[in-house]
Order: structure tokens, then sequence, then C-alpha cells
């Protein structure tokens, strides 16, 4: 188990919510053809399509950076595995919900793989309930094998790498957006990071929250199951490792975005997905722009938790 004792905290700047909704309107409209930024009542997240195990994405809302790519690359460190129940005391949270994207605990599952992190973290009175998914490359024909982590594990570890969004889980007003036809280069989410790093140049914001890919195709790649044994020095040996895909809609994901690094090498974005038909893994952009549709629910962090930061550290490997 990795060494979580020395965790960095930063209070992050967070404007009211009709403020964001009208920076995020008028940022997004350069790269889709139809936006609609809104302030809205949070929809009951434990419903179809998302089922995740909490109702909304309010109560006091942060984000942590965990570990990182060092970790992974140039070269594997195994020993660093986490515990969301650990992680969520360390956030002055115990019980959060963490939605996101991180490493999965390759020590318990087996082998290397993709997490799409959705658990309520364990409190006083009340067990833990993981309703994250992963995603390997299958050894029988090379696709993706996406699974439910609970049909197979009873733990609430990853590996490697997080980067979450945590809060208690509560139905309240929260930021949504659609948006239909992506006409700029940027993907949803790099859209809201740059819009918020446009308009707040001086400061640092996070969102974290769900999006649906509700039409289209995305680009998505799974780590091989095996660790690379030669060391991955540039990002085309990265790439070059890495499995991609393009996989279909309707696709969930979950996101965390900073505006601006606030000086604790923070990973500035990271988006997995899951559906409900079998495909998932890391979300870069999709492929199907002319036809593209999203719909997505995000909350403002007002802290950001840097925990277990690589003391060695690279740019390599962050897209």
């Amino acid at each position: 188990m990795a060494d979580i004792s020395k965790t960095e905290k930063v209070q992050l700047h967070t404007p009211g919510l009709e403020e964001l909704r009208a920076v995020l309107q008028a940022g997004l409209e350069g790269n889709f053809a139809e936006v609609q930024v809104s302030v809205v009542e949070c929809p009951d997240l434990s419903k179809e399509p998302f089922q995740f195990p909490v109702k909304g994405l309010c109560g006091n809302p942060r984000i942590t950076d965990v570990g990182g790519v060092p970790y992974l690359v140039p070269l594997v460190r195994k020993d660093k595995e986490y515990d969301m129940n650990s992680i969520s005391k360390e956030l002055e949270l115990p019980g959060a919900f963490m939605l996101g994207a991180a490493g999965a605990p390759s020590r318990i599952i087996g082998m290397n793989a993709e997490l799409m992190p959705l658990v309520l973290t364990e409190t006083e009175g009340r067990p833990a309930v993981n309703s994250s998914y992963f995603s390997s490359i299958n050894p029988v024909d090379g696709q993706c094998l996406q699974e439910k982590y609970s049909d197979r594990f009873s733990d609430c570890s990853f590996g490697l790498l997080g980067n979450l969004y945590a809060c208690e889980g509560k139905p309240g007003k929260v930021i949504e957006v659609r948006a239909k036809k992506r006409t700029g280069g940027r993907s949803l989410v790099t859209a809201l990071r740059t819009t918020l790093e446009g308009h707040y140049p001086d400061k640092s914001l996070a969102l974290g929250g769900t999006f649906i890919i509700q039409k289209g195709k995305a680009k998505i790649h799974i780590m091989p199951r095996e660790f690379s044994a030669c060391p991955l020095n540039t990002n085309d040996d990265v790439n070059n490792w890495l499995k991609h895909f393009e996989v279909s809609a309707p696709l969930i994901c979950q996101s965390v975005l900073v505006s601006r690094d606030p000086g604790l090498d923070l990973r500035v974005e990271h988006t997995h997905c899951f559906s409900h038909h079998g495909e998932g893994g890391h979300y870069y952009i999709d492929t199907t722009p002319d036809s593209v549709e999203y719909l997505g629910y995000f909350m403002p962090a007002e802290f950001v938790y840097r925990i277990d930061r690589p003391k060695e550290t690279h740019g390599v490997g962050r897209d």
C-alpha cells in the first residue's frame, strides 16, 4: 500500500453556478454548433443510464490527484496501490462518493487495466458500495473487455494513479451541459477546461462530474494487460504501447478537469467512460463531430488534494 500521509491541500476558485454557466456557454460555442448550458437540479444518478450508488453530485465537492503517470511510465511502480476508503478520509470527507479515472489495482485483479471508479466509501455503520467498472484487453480477440468490478472483487482499491471527484452524493443544483455537432478541434472536456483557463487566467478552478455521449462514436485507449518491460520514455513510446479503439454511444463518462495547475504537478484533465454494451476505457475525443451529442452534469470543486505526489516527475503520457 502506498504512503498517503503527505497530502497537499489547495483551495480552488469557485464562482457561483450562474457565473460559470455564462462563461461555459460562451466558451463552448466556439467548439460546438449547438450549446445549451443551464443550472438545473441534478437528475437522479441512481437511475439509468448512470446507475451510480448515489443520487447526486452535491455536498462538499472536492477533487484529488492521487499518485500519477510517473508511477506507470517509464517503468511501473507496482507498490503504488491505494484504497478509496482511506482516500476519502484523507479528503476530510469520510463516506464520500467518488467518481473519475484511475488505474486498476493490478495486484488484486492480476493484470493491468483501466478503472472507471464509482464508489460510495464506507462510513460508520455503512459498508462501501463499489459500482465501478474496469476494462482490459480480451486475451481471446484483442478487443475491449469491460467488467463490473464488484462481480469479481470485494475491495475498493486502485493502482498507480487516480483523478477523482468526491462529494456527499446529495441532490442539488448542478451545471448541465448540452452540446451537439463539434465544430472545433477540442474534446468536450478540453473545451470546458480551456474555456475556464481563458476566462480565469490567474486562478485555478476544477470541475468534476459525468457526461453521456448520446450519439456518435469516440476514441478511447485501454492499457495492455502486461506492464511494459521496456522503459516508455516518450509520448510515442506510450501511444505505441496503448491499445486504441473506436467505441459507440451511449457512453457514460466520468471526468475531472483543472483549469490551471496551482503548482501540484496535477494531471489537468482525465476522463474514463463505461457503457451498458461492454465498451469502455480512457476517453480522448469523439470521432463523429457532425453527429455527436453530449449531455453532462458538473460541479465546481472547492479544494484539490494532492496525494502521494511523485518526487521524480515528467510530462510524458498525460493525454
